[in-house]
């Protein structure tokens, strides 16, 4: 299997493991990686997971090899059209191209980036919460070159995370995009050194997993649903979120703060 999970406490880092080709993705890999991210959303003691792609590269996209089959017209019907087209009425959709990128987690997923995201790959670490970057990594729509559209939400994220007008400079060129520049424009949260992504991505999953949980998903899921709904049904939609974790763990919470905890910004002692 090329897709494995190392669990440290209820941080899993989900790590697909297919260096030769640089984790570009097959439908074996697709399938068994969203497999993965399916059980880390029902297990009941995994709180973050981290996303990373072994051997120095997060993932080069689609593999061009099994792509090129789709030129046969019954492959293109059954592996795009029938297996992947969003059924009519169903309640959940099924996975993307590459894997994951349609599942709606109920908890964070970090992406831990080395070396290459592009193509379809740079897709599925914008469908991540949080991206920390290595200085050297970068994405870009490399599909450009070879008539492949964007397909696992590119075309979606994309805009919202930098707005309209750089998501189409960005797509429609394919250019490079340097970690220096994904974080300048919103494309991730933290660059680190050459090495340091998976390290980094895995200490910051600890620091959201200790806190109380119904809280974070709690603020995690009201940022995801209330994006661009007009103010007043946001404020709504947030109050009917949050109001029964500061029942269930706020009030708790101050308590130990009345008791001397967590005085003067301490996120240590809480």
């Amino acid at each position: 299997m090329t897709i494995r999970i190392e669990k440290n406490e209820g941080v899993w880092t989900i790590i697909h493991d297919r260096p030769e080709a640089r984790n570009a993705m097959d439908p074996q890999s697709a399938d068994d990686l969203t497999d993965a991210f399916r059980e880390f959303d029902r297990d009941d003691t995994a709180q973050v997971a981290v996303f990373y792609g072994a051997g120095g590269a997060f993932c080069a996209g689609w593999d061009l090899k099994y792509a090129s089959s789709l030129t046969d017209r019954d492959a293109f019907q059954k592996d795009l059209l029938q297996d992947l087209a969003f059924p009519s009425g169903a309640k959940e959709a099924p996975r993307g191209p590459l894997g994951p990128s349609r599942l709606e987690m109920s908890k964070p997923v970090i992406g831990a980036v080395e070396g290459a995201a592009v193509a379809g790959g740079m897709e599925l670490a914008l469908w991540c919460d949080i991206r920390v970057m290595a200085e050297t990594a970068y994405l870009g729509v490399y599909c450009r070159r070879w008539g492949i559209p964007l397909l696992d939400g590119g075309t979606v994220r994309l805009p919202r995370l930098v707005g309209q007008g750089k998501a189409l400079e960005i797509t429609m060129t394919g250019r490079k995009v340097p970690a220096d520049e994904c974080y300048q424009i919103g494309l991730c949260e933290k660059v680190v050194a050459e090495g340091g992504a998976r390290a980094a991505a895995e200490t910051m999953a600890h620091e959201i997993a200790r806190f109380p949980q119904q809280a974070v998903l709690t603020d995690r899921r009201s940022i995801i649903e209330t994006r661009g709904m007009p103010v007043r049904e946001a404020l709504r939609r947030e109050w009917d979120n949050g109001v029964l974790a500061v029942l269930n763990e706020g009030a708790a919470g101050a308590g130990r703060f009345k008791a001397g905890a967590g005085r003067h910004g301490d996120f240590e002692n809480i």
